[in-house]
């Protein structure tokens, strides 16, 4: 991770977030409408990062996706407005909320009823998105959803949110229970955090696994806070599985793994989420072998996309952002410059920038747009349902000082063949 790199002032972007007056509102447009005679002077873009406790690794690193997209469409005079056929600079407007729901609440509407800002955008995850959700709704503003991929955001009556990256988290784990038929891998247990990111990757699990005959030997919810799973582990183990599945945030993933390893506990197959994510990040903390042989989702850049019609593909968005920031690219750093990309589409195709008009705009675009995330396709409910994520496995590599993620599961995305059971 290098979150080191995380400042208040990255190019033309203005980020003094927690010193931003209400005059940023007054100076562009109401958040509800466009006017058809004056273009405003600047498109406010309003969101929340964690900078500080137990989400920073996600959120801080998504934070810097979005403020790359903020200072390289402003470095070509600003993002491309339809409604007014002109560029228009584009100002972020940040607070950090500290990884937490409750303070998150109070500085979502803070965004929305004292900044004003014309486009709303949620903090990292289900946990912090939740109560964006809420306020978007309340307030008839369109929230444009980075990673919050719980299933209950996104109901038929709510045309108050788009999630920009990633599908549904119902979605992720299709791939995996397709891998685990195939391998013929039948007693299988689950540990999951008690959130709906967690929760409806378990749900999806278990249908899939019963559907094909196979009743999980454990499944237990957990709370999302939990910090220490060694009993857990060892309840796990007395049901003697063949796959073991830890679905949590990063903070889980690591606790989880470097349990394991000091238990001296093995397992024939373990899967977590995040190694796919924050490579990075899991080695520094859990270390080559405690990752080695586990099993995690390919999400970008481990799957690369070059042939887009829209923003950068992988290899041009990896060079230009680590100009900017020097280092390697992990998801949620695409994550966020994805989310610039999506609020990009809107306003380039929009007859207005009211937010149900962004919103149709988006909609009008669905199924037609290829990223560096893949296909964007959204269902009737604003939920992203276009891109899956394949099955990988970490390697170990020569000298073993670290690992390589391939993609095992399914064979027309395979780059080596799943090492089942672990060495």
């Amino acid at each position: 991770m290098r979150l080191n790199r995380f400042n208040f002032k990255v190019g033309g972007v203005l980020l003094a977030s927690a010193l931003v007056s209400a005059a940023c509102g007054s100076a562009s447009s109401s958040a509800s409408s466009s006017s058809a005679s004056a273009a405003p002077s600047e498109i406010t873009v309003g969101t929340l990062y964690a900078g500080s406790g137990s989400f920073a690794d996600q959120s801080l690193p998504e934070y810097d996706g979005l403020k790359f997209w903020v200072s390289h469409e402003n470095s070509k005079g600003g993002v491309y407005v339809a409604a007014y056929k002109k560029r228009i600079p584009v100002k972020l407007v940040a607070y950090n909320d500290q990884s937490s729901p409750a303070t998150a609440a109070t500085l979502y509407d803070q965004l929305v009823t004292q900044n004003k800002v014309n486009i709303f955008v949620s903090d990292f995850g289900s946990v912090l998105t939740a109560p964006a959700a809420t306020i978007a709704e309340e307030h008839h503003m369109v929230l444009f959803d980075q990673s919050g991929t719980g299933t209950n955001f996104f109901t038929p009556n709510n045309p108050y949110i788009v999630l920009a990256d990633l599908p549904t988290s119902a979605l992720w784990p299709k791939p995996l229970v397709q891998f685990l038929i195939a391998k013929k891998i039948n007693k299988v247990a689950l540990v999951y955090g008690s959130n709906d990111f967690d929760g409806s990757q378990d749900t999806t699990i278990v249908n899939g696994l019963k559907a094909a005959g196979i009743t999980p030997v454990y499944n237990q919810a957990i709370p999302t806070t939990t910090s220490s799973y060694g009993t857990t582990i060892s309840a796990v183990a007395a049901t003697h599985p063949d796959a073991v599945i830890e679905l949590g945030y990063a903070n889980n993933d690591i606790a989880f793994l470097s349990n394991l390893a000091s238990s001296g506990t093995h397992f024939k197959m373990v899967f977590t989420v995040f190694p796919g994510q924050l490579q990075q990040l899991l080695e520094k903390n859990v270390g080559e072998s405690g990752l080695a042989y586990t099993y995690t989702y390919a999400a970008p850049p481990l799957i690369s996309y070059n042939n887009v019609n829209f923003g950068m593909g992988t290899t041009a968005f990896e060079a230009a952002f680590q100009k900017q920031y020097p280092g390697p690219v992990n998801a949620p750093e695409i994550y966020g410059y994805h989310t610039g990309l999506t609020i990009q589409l809107a306003l380039n195709h929009a007859s207005s920038i009211s937010q149900l008009s962004l919103r149709s705009a988006l909609m009008a675009e669905s199924g037609k747009i290829t990223t560096l995330e893949g296909l964007f396709k959204l269902n009737s409910e604003g939920a992203q349902v276009g891109e899956l994520l394949p099955v990988a496995q970490l390697m170990p590599t020569q000298g073993n000082t670290n690992t390589a993620v391939q993609i095992v599961y399914p064979s027309s995305q395979a780059t080596a063949s799943a090492v089942y059971p672990a060495p």
